[in-house]
């Protein structure tokens, strides 16, 4: 079929050792509030039911392999802050997938930061309004590059850190999620219909704090990789 405009590119996150094949991104999934220090942090205590936001597929700032990505001050904010995030890539969709099977459904992952306009999404929560306009904005999903599930070791000991400047922010390890990974698919499916290309930002740890231009983040996950990006002048 023609378009009637310029039909957008497909998003495409580079995925390690695939000789410039990429990872075409579907949606994009983020579990709130997923480890307990970081809801305490936020006003929240306890295992509460797991819920979920959405970014565009095109907010990820893809960021190759070793080099340093760059993501523009976005506009409107001035309380612009950083999570760091496993981020899990589903390879094959479901809908009601069961928690013991979930881990079929996972193609790789990788390193993600979900940043937020914090105080445009505060504004929002106090006037029960969606979190949209903090959450889901243009270059707001910076991620390395895609491993295959098989060439990471994950396991509750695994650590998650992020340092901005070379000082340390966040600091943690997967075993303190609140909702395992197989739990996330479990409950996300029985929500929506998962798709080949959905990319699952699963939680932030505690530590979230501003970032201003000029900042470099730096964030890890043991065992899957890293990226690095510069925040720049709009």
């Amino acid at each position: 079929m023609q378009h009637v405009v310029t039909a957008p590119q497909i998003p495409t996150v580079p995925v390690h050792g695939a000789d410039g094949a990429g990872f075409p991104v579907h949606r994009i999934y983020c579990v709130g509030r997923n480890y307990v220090e970081h809801a305490v942090e936020m006003g929240f205590t306890g295992r509460e039911p797991p819920f979920f936001f959405l970014k565009p597929a095109d907010a990820i700032v893809p960021i190759a392999e070793g080099s340093v990505g760059r993501m523009r001050y976005p506009s409107l904010t001035k309380d612009l802050h950083h999570e760091v995030e496993l981020v899990v890539a589903i390879g094959t969709g479901g809908r009601a997938i069961k928690a013991a099977e979930a881990m079929q459904h996972v193609w790789g992952y990788a390193v993600g930061l979900d940043m937020t306009r914090r105080d445009l999404q505060g504004e929002a929560k106090k006037l029960g309004r969606p979190w949209d306009i903090g959450k889901a904005f243009e270059e707001s999903a910076p991620i390395g590059p895609l491993h295959r599930a098989a060439e990471c070791r994950i396991d509750e000991n695994t650590a998650i850190t992020l340092t901005v400047n070379g000082a340390e922010r966040q600091k943690s390890r997967i075993g303190k999620l609140i909702w395992s990974i197989p739990e996330i698919i479990e409950h996300l499916s029985a929500g929506w219909d998962l798709q080949p290309g959905d990319l699952i930002f699963t939680g932030t740890p505690e530590g979230v704090a501003a970032v201003k231009a000029g900042d470099t983040l730096h964030a890890q996950v043991d065992g899957v990789g890293s990226l690095q990006v510069e925040i720049v002048e709009r």
